[in-house]
């Protein structure tokens, strides 16, 4: 249990679909749920579609200020006529409870995308340390998220040194779902649910095939892009309609067991019968929701050897139960 009260269980129960099972994702989970209660500057960094928001909303959910709205600024789309206004400063002159009033969640969007004006504003908002806040200055516990090495940003003269010092409280470092595959079944699952709901549509099962492709597949676009992949199916109704124009076996495998075949009978009868493992394997994870405990009863081999073949036939095999 964390020290604001909050367990992984309980943050996976109401966030299933941000996090996952892989050690780097409890892991995040678990700062995230010491950091949320200060208000330590947060700067969430990964590529496009990892999660970057739904981690900031996270963050700030569980912050002293998660009843109120959190204050989303787009910074691509920000220039100095409309920036003091969007950060609540554009006043003149401003009183203590409207100083009191900004104390909430400031999100800057992709913050590396702010030009170089806008950059300088926002150095002088944001809080030096002063122990009272100055006339102008910025109440709010920032989060901001980027997609861009920000050290190179800086290097290359695009990016503030003193903003990003100042916004960079706690770094935090989402990884591609490239790296976590075997968080791929668990976000699945939650976002079948979540669109079934949505579209009032029965909740559809994945077959071993489909499941396969997803975990085959490299998504460039990460998370965002496996949610439209699977709120496709749901809208459809049929995963083979959904996902050949999303992902492919990979041409390498492809090419070298047809290789393989050309080659040697024998390798060929190995090839087929690891790809009929294989199928056998996805099914029993299929049936039991990937767990491999349940799933290596069902196989009739013993939990070590259903890890050994996971790891043999290139599946992932870092969950918990």
């Amino acid at each position: 249990m964390t020290s604001n009260g909050v367990g992984i269980a309980s943050l996976k129960e109401e966030w299933g679909f941000v996090g996952g099972m892989c050690a780097a994702m409890q892991t995040l989970e678990n700062v995230v749920a010491e950091i949320a209660p200060t208000n330590i500057p947060v700067l969430l960094m990964g590529e496009s579609g990892a999660g970057k928001e739904m981690f900031a909303r996270r963050i700030h959910h569980l912050s002293a200020n998660g009843d109120e709205p959190l204050v989303k600024i787009a910074c691509a789309s920000m220039n100095p006529a409309n920036f003091a206004s969007e950060l609540g400063l554009s006043k003149s002159d401003i009183s203590a409870e409207e100083v009191k009033a900004l104390n909430r969640t400031v999100f800057f969007d992709e913050i590396s995308e702010l030009d170089s004006s806008c950059q300088r504003s926002l150095v002088y908002a944001l809080p030096d340390g002063e122990a009272r806040p100055r006339r102008g200055s910025l109440g709010a516990r920032v989060i901001s998220t980027t997609n861009r090495n920000l050290d190179d940003e800086m290097r290359a003269g695009r990016f503030r040194s003193e903003l990003y010092y100042r916004i960079n409280g706690v770094c935090l470092r989402l990884p591609p779902l490239r790296d976590r595959k075997e968080d791929i079944p668990l976000l699945v699952e939650s976002f079948l649910t979540k669109y079934a709901a949505e579209f009032g549509r029965p909740r559809p099962s994945l077959s071993p095939r489909a499941l396969r492709m997803l975990l085959d597949y490299s998504w460039p676009g990460n998370i965002r892009e496996l949610e439209n992949a699977v709120k496709k199916i749901v809208a459809l109704g049929a995963e083979n309609l959904a996902l050949p124009d999303l992902v492919a076996e990979p041409v390498e495998t492809r090419t070298e067991v047809s290789e393989t075949r050309s080659y040697s009978l024998k390798a060929a009868a190995r090839a087929a019968s690891r790809e009929a493992e294989r199928e056998m394997i996805l099914e029993a994870l299929a049936r039991t929701r990937w767990n491999r405990k349940r799933a290596a009863q069902e196989l009739q081999i013993s939990y070590k050897s259903l890890l050994y073949k996971l790891k043999q036939i290139g599946l992932p095999d870092s969950r918990t139960e």
